[in-house]
């Protein structure tokens, strides 16, 4: 189960944020590794556990309001999926491609054309997904991970053998903040949100597998993320290691799918290019597919009238259209949406881990929840708009909701009410109507 929740998680963005990181945050890498563990390991072993406690991610927000739990469930999947996951493994695969590319038309060029194929082939094979994903997780799921090792493994003993260290100033965003500014790119992970969807299919897998009782389910579903955090942490560490590596020749990098392709060519020449490029490619289809297949059903499910081969191929165009911004534009998109998305995200985990003390309350869940959320959205907002930000405590660090969220939940808890609390009950004992499950 440690080993299947780790395969969840493991998608574009945790190969190439951490070598990003490490290139960006030069001598400052170690704290800025602490923070960027914090947020995509950390938080997402959490939400599996609070998701696996309170059912599915749907009843975990229903206790703020049935209309928040809708929207906000919608909200995650279009987030892992078309906004921002989906057209960052286009993106991704691309940029791995690129180097072996003939110049014979322009960059651009060569991204819609393969954007185009891409999707089309997605689409195509998450129509009948079992065959291929079964293959793939066999061959290049491995594959990829050799690779890793091969690439990690010659960073270290290059830098083994260094007389010095390449320990370069650290640059914006790491040059100020180093530890905050990697907790706030763990966020572009999105394995928070997604570990939201993740927790029922565990706790479903682990009863598949003879466990009956909720307390032995909790147990195996926290050894099961025990085991994919160390796993977790173990890639990225290594990955941050290739970044540093190359922090002195790739100072203005913008991405990490070029620091990998960078450290793997001058490792191993065009060969390596290739190979990484390779399975890169296999493997961002193989997580498109099912993203793309997880999107379709769930949606398909809300809205009856839309088939699955609809909405997939809904999924599919607008992922292609996004796709062809570039990964630099995709990942600068994702910084604002989820800085409105993750605080929500945390709250809730955070709430759902104190659901003994919170049960009885439900209006610290609304006003936490709510303070949050419209904070979250200000600082986001304010800058776009051109206005001044910072006027609340933390605000600079990027945590401006921290102090709005305790004061909120201080005064749930002080403040009389007109009627008397109800308690919001246990999972065992809420009379909710029986609902068709999507999954």
């Amino acid at each position: 189960m440690g080993i299947t929740l780790f395969s969840m998680f493991f998608g574009a963005g945790n190969l190439i944020l951490p070598p990003l990181l490490g290139v960006q945050a030069g001598s400052e890498v170690v704290p800025a590794l602490l923070g960027f563990l914090v947020a995509g390991v950390g938080l997402p072993v959490l939400g599996i556990v609070v998701v696996a406690l309170s059912g599915t991610l749907r009843e975990l927000a229903s206790r703020v309001h049935p209309v928040f739990a809708r929207a906000f469930v919608a909200l995650v999947y279009l987030a892992i999926g078309p906004c921002l996951a989906i057209p960052r493994t286009a993106s991704t695969a691309f940029e791995m491609l690129a180097p072996l590319l003939p110049a014979t038309l322009s960059l651009e060029t060569w991204r819609v054309a393969f954007s185009a194929a891409f999707f089309v082939a997605a689409y195509v094979l998450a129509m009948h997904p079992g065959r291929l994903t079964r293959l793939l997780g066999r061959v290049t799921g491995p594959a990829l991970i050799m690779l890793i090792v091969v690439v990690v493994a010659s960073a270290a003993l290059a830098l083994a053998g260094a007389s010095d260290l390449p320990a370069a100033a650290p640059v914006a965003p790491y040059d100020a903040g180093a530890a905050t500014q990697g907790f706030l790119t763990g966020y572009q992970t999105m394995d928070l949100l997604a570990s939201l969807t993740f927790g029922i299919v565990i706790a479903k897998n682990v009863r598949a597998l003879g466990v009956t009782e909720d307390r032995g389910v909790m147990r195996e579903v926290c050894r099961a993320g025990a085991i994919a955090g160390v796993l977790m942490v173990a890639v990225y560490a290594g990955l941050a290691l290739v970044g540093f590596e190359q922090c002195a020749s790739l100072a203005g990098a913008t991405n990490g799918a070029t620091v990998i392709t960078a450290s793997a060519t001058g490792h191993f020449g065009v060969v390596g290019t290739v190979v990484v490029a390779a399975i890169f490619l296999l493997a961002c289809l193989n997580v498109c597919i099912g993203l793309i297949s997880c999107c379709g059903t769930y949606f398909s499910g809300e809205i009856p009238h839309l088939s699955y081969r609809v909405c997939a191929l809904a999924f599919a165009a607008f992922s292609c259209a996004v796709s062809t911004l570039g990964l630099d534009a995709i990942l600068a998109f994702s910084g604002s949406l989820l800085g409105v998305m993750y605080p929500v995200a945390i709250v809730l985990v955070l709430l759902g881990m104190l659901r003994r003390w919170t049960l009885s309350r439900p209006r610290v869940w609304r006003w936490v929840v709510a303070v949050t959320a419209l904070v979250s959205v200000a600082e986001v907002a304010l800058p776009l708009l051109g206005l001044p930000t910072g006027a609340l405590p933390l605000s600079d660090a990027g945590f401006g909701w921290v102090v709005p969220a305790l004061l909120a939940a201080a005064a749930a808890c002080l403040a009389p009410s007109g009627e008397k609390d109800r308690p919001a009950g246990t999972e065992e004992q809420r009379q909710d109507p029986p609902r068709k499950e999507t999954p």
